[in-house]
C-alpha cells in the first residue's frame, strides 16, 4: 500500500486545474433575500453567485407562469441570530460557516490548495463546525479532505477532531473511491488511539465492496485487530451483511465457512447469509442455510421468514407467500409489520391495489399496528394507483394518530404529487416539511419538483428551490447536476447549463457521456465555440481524473 504523505502529494499534483478558477464573491444575498432568505452555499454555480455577470439578475428574468404558494414564499429558515447550539451561545455560526464555504468554492483545484487557503483563517473550529462543513462538501472529496487536513494540523491547542468527523470523512472518501487516502486516514486514526471503532470499519468496508473491491473488502475485515478492533462474531456479521447488501453473497459464504471454526456464528450471521440468498433468488440455497441453521440450533425467526417472503415476492409468487405466512402461523413465529409492509408493496409495484389492501386489513384483524414505513407503502401504492385523494387521506390520517411521518413518507407524496402535475400541492408539502423541521430533507426531496419545473422552464422557481436545498446543507450529486444540465440545455439556458458542468467536473464528478454530447450539439448549433472549448476541456479534466483514480486503484491493489 503507497505510504498515506507520499500518495496525497501525487494526488496534489494530478489534480491540479489549468484552468481552475479565479476567487468569485458572489452576491448570493441579494437572490436568496427574494427567493428563499438563505444564505450562502459553496453548491452554487457562478451564474448563481454573479447574476447580473451572467444575465441572470431575478429582475431581468422574466416572470414565470407559475407562482410560489404564499405559504412557502413566507417561509423563513431560522436566522443566524435564532440558532441555539450545544454550548448554549447563538449565532455567528452560521456567518462562519459561510465564510469557509466561500474560500473552499474558491480554491477546489485540489485538496491542497483549500488547505493552503484555509490557513489564513482564524474562525474557531469546533465540532458543530466540523460536522456541518463536512456535511455540506459531502459531495466534493476535494474541499471536504482540504477542510478536514486544516481542522485536524491542531491549529488551535486543546482541540482534537471527534471520532464522528473522522468516521464522516473516511466515508466521504471512500464514497469517491480514494481509498488509498481512506487508509491513510484510518492508519492515522490507529495511531494516535481510540480513533478507530467498527462503526470505522464498517463505513470503509461498505465503500470498498460497493466499488467491488471484494478481496479488499475481505481482507479489511482479516486485518481489522492491526486497528484495534476485535474481529468476533459482530464484526463477521457486519462484513457478511456488507458483501450481501452488494450482491455478492457467495463471497460471503466462503468468508462464513472459513471463518466458523474460528468465530462461533449466531443467528443474525445465518439471517445475513439467508437475506444475500434470497436477493440473489437462490432458494434453494435460502433452504440449505435454513437448516444448517437449525442443525446448530437457531431457530429461524422473523427476519429469517421475512427474507424468504421478499424473495418470493420478487419473484410475484405470491401464492408461496401465502404458504409461507401459514407456515409461521403454525410454527408460532408470528409475522411482524415489516413482514406485511414488503408483501404490500410487492402487491402495488404489480398493480395489485386491492390485494394490497387486503393484506393491509389483515395485518390490523392480527392486532399488528401500522408504522411509518407501513403508511410509506400504502400512500405509494394508492399514489401509483391513481388515488392521490386517497394517498392523502392516509398522511393525514397518519396524524391523528399521532404516527410521524419520515423523510420517505414525504418524498412518495412529493413524488407522486409532481406525478399528477400538481406542482402546488408537492411544494406545499415542501413547505410543510420544512416548517415541522421534523425530518431531514434529501436530494430526492427536491429531485420530482426540480425536474417538473425544469420540463416548464420555470426559471424562478428552480433558483427558489436551490436555495432552498442549500439552506439545508443538501449537496447537489451527479443524478441532479444531469437532470439541471439536460433540462436547462433543452430549454435555452446554455451558458446556465455549461456553469452546472464546470461546477460538477470541479467537483470531481464525471457528467455522463451523454449529457456531454447533448451540451456539445447545442453550442455548436448555437456557434457558442468558445463555451464548447471549456466545455471540452472540463470533459478531458473528468476523464482524467477518473483515469487517475483507476490508475492509483491497480497501484493500491498491486
Amino acid at each position: 500500500m503507497i505510504p498515506f504523505r507520499q500518495f496525497f502529494s501525487r494526488v496534489v499534483v494530478s489534480l491540479e486545474f489549468t484552468h481552475a478558477r479565479k476567487n468569485k464573491v458572489g452576491i448570493l444575498y441579494s437572490i436568496c433575500n427574494q427567493f428563499c432568505h438563505s444564505v450562502y452555499s459553496p453548491e452554487l454555480p457562478d451564474w448563481f453567485l454573479n447574476p447580473k455577470a451572467n444575465n441572470l439578475d431575478p429582475n431581468s428574468i422574466s416572470d414565470d407562469e407559475f407562482v410560489l404558494p404564499d405559504k412557502l414564499v413566507a417561509l423563513n429558515p431560522k436566522k443566524d441570530n435564532d440558532i441555539t447550539w450545544d454550548d448554549g451561545s447563538t449565532t455567528d455560526f452560521y456567518a462562519e460557516i459561510n465564510e469557509i464555504a466561500q474560500i473552499l468554492s474558491s480554491n477546489v483545484g485540489s485538496p491542497e490548495s483549500v488547505l493552503l487557503s484555509l490557513r489564513r483563517c482564524s474562525i474557531k473550529v469546533s465540532d458543530g463546525l466540523v460536522n456541518k462543513v463536512l456535511c455540506r462538501f459531502s459531495n466534493d472529496w476535494m474541499c471536504a479532505f482540504g477542510f478536514f487536513m486544516w481542522a485536524r494540523a491542531g491549529m488551535q491547542p486543546g482541540y482534537n477532531l471527534s471520532p464522528e468527523s473522522y468516521n464522516t470523512m473516511v466515508d466521504i472518501l471512500g464514497k469517491f473511491k480514494q481509498f488509498d487516502l481512506m487508509w491513510g486516514l484510518i492508519s492515522e486514526m490507529a495511531k494516535i488511539g481510540g480513533l478507530v471503532s467498527l462503526e470505522t470499519m464498517k463505513k470503509a468496508m461498505r465503500r470498498l465492496a460497493g466499488a467491488g473491491w471484494w478481496i479488499e473488502t475481505i481482507n479489511a475485515f482479516m486485518e481489522i485487530e492491526r486497528f484495534g478492533v476485535k474481529r468476533d462474531t459482530l464484526a463477521m456479521n457486519v462484513l457478511l451483511d456488507t458483501l450481501c447488501k452488494e450482491r455478492s453473497v457467495r463471497r460471503a459464504h466462503e468468508v462464513f465457512v472459513e471463518m466458523k471454526g474460528k468465530i462461533p456464528p449466531d443467528g443474525t450471521t445465518f439471517n445475513c447469509l439467508i437475506h444475500g440468498w434470497c436477493k440473489a433468488r437462490k432458494l434453494d440455497r435460502v433452504h440449505e442455510t435454513l437448516k444448517e441453521m437449525q442443525e446448530l440450533g437457531f431457530a429461524p425467526c422473523v427476519i429469517a421468514y421475512t427474507s424468504l417472503i421478499e424473495a418470493y415476492c420478487l419473484d410475484k409468487n405470491f401464492a408461496m407467500v401465502i404458504s409461507i405466512l401459514e407456515e409461521m402461523q403454525k410454527k408460532g413465529c408470528a409475522p411482524n409489520v415489516i413482514t406485511y409492509t414488503i408483501i404490500m408493496h410487492s402487491l402495488g409495484k404489480t398493480n395489485q391495489t386491492k390485494e394490497a389492501l387486503r393484506i393491509y386489513k389483515k395485518m390490523k384483524t392480527e392486532g399488528i399496528v401500522p408504522d411509518t414505513s407501513c403508511y410509506n407503502s400504502l400512500i405509494y401504492t394508492l399514489g401509483r394507483a391513481g388515488g392521490l385523494s386517497d394517498a392523502y387521506n392516509l398522511f393525514d390520517e397518519m396524524n391523528e394518530k399521532k404516527i410521524a411521518p419520515d423523510t420517505r413518507t414525504y418524498n412518495t407524496l412529493i413524488s407522486i404529487t409532481c406525478d399528477h402535475g400538481e406542482i402546488t400541492n408537492a411544494l406545499k408539502l415542501l413547505a410543510k416539511m420544512s416548517e415541522e423541521n421534523l425530518c431531514k430533507h434529501e436530494t430526492r426531496t427536491y429531485f420530482p419538483i426540480l425536474k417538473f419545473c425544469c420540463k416548464m422552464g420555470w426559471a424562478k422557481i428552480i433558483l427558489f428551490l436551490l436555495g432552498h436545498m442549500f439552506r439545508r446543507d443538501i449537496s447537489l450529486d451527479l443524478g441532479t447536476y444531469t437532470l439541471l444540465i439536460n433540462r436547462l440545455c433543452r430549454n435555452g439556458y446554455l451558458a446556465q447549463s455549461c456553469m452546472f458542468f464546470e461546477e460538477m467536473v470541479l467537483k470531481g464528478l464525471v457528467p455522463k457521456e451523454d449529457t456531454y454530447n447533448r451540451l456539445i450539439e447545442s453550442l455548436e448549433r448555437k456557434e457558442m465555440d468558445e463555451a464548447k472549448k471549456n466545455v471540452e476541456e472540463l470533459m478531458t479534466n473528468a476523464q482524467n481524473m477518473k483515469g487517475f483514480r483507476n490508475l492509483a486503484s491497480n497501484m493500491s491493489k498491486s
